[in-house]
């Protein structure tokens, strides 16, 4: 697997990863119409573009398949990245690939972006998707009680981080 930047054919693909209302609102928060349509999921990526700085990345197979998708912007006052619409191939979860995608895109944002920390919101109503977040490292950092409304359910968001691993600077002694 490896990252590149989000091409607007991978829409074609994409959009097949959000079948039902539930998953959609558990994805996006309802910030994208459902079922998602090609314009408003683009508008909603520049408006985040312009507005955060995210920068939308596809994962792609080895064979050039899209398998994943998500933004990543990085705040220059708290030096903290930011990660948003992440969103696996619906054919593929539980093999793993949502793990090594937000390992790629952890290393991304300490490597490439210098970021000292990588966030993440995910409603904890979302079970699988946050125990994947806490198999890539994420750890949960704190949680608003009923902050979204879906239905006649009240879901809680949790936000979750992973720290750049401390550097050992210390010089073994001969």
């Amino acid at each position: 697997m490896k990252l590149r930047p989000f091409q607007p054919d991978d829409f074609t693909v994409i959009q097949r990863w959000i079948t039902d209302a539930r998953t959609h609102a558990m994805w996006c928060a309802n910030r994208m119409q459902f079922p998602l349509c090609r314009e408003d999921f683009i508008r909603v990526i520049d408006e985040h573009s312009a507005q955060y700085g995210d920068k939308p990345l596809a994962a792609v197979s080895e064979d050039g398949a899209v398998i994943g998708f998500f933004c990543f912007s990085r705040n220059a006052g708290t030096n903290e990245g930011m990660l948003r619409f992440i969103v696996v191939d619906s054919a593929r979860r539980g093999q793993g690939l949502g793990r090594q995608m937000l390992r790629l895109a952890v290393q991304y944002a300490f490597e490439t972006t210098g970021a000292d920390a990588v966030q993440l919101m995910v409603f904890s109503q979302n079970v699988r998707a946050k125990k994947c977040y806490e198999a890539a490292g994420f750890t949960e950092r704190r949680t608003e009680a009923g902050v979204f409304r879906y239905g006649d359910e009240l879901w809680d968001r949790c936000n979750m981080v992973i720290h750049r691993p401390l550097q050992d600077t210390t010089k073994e002694e001969e």
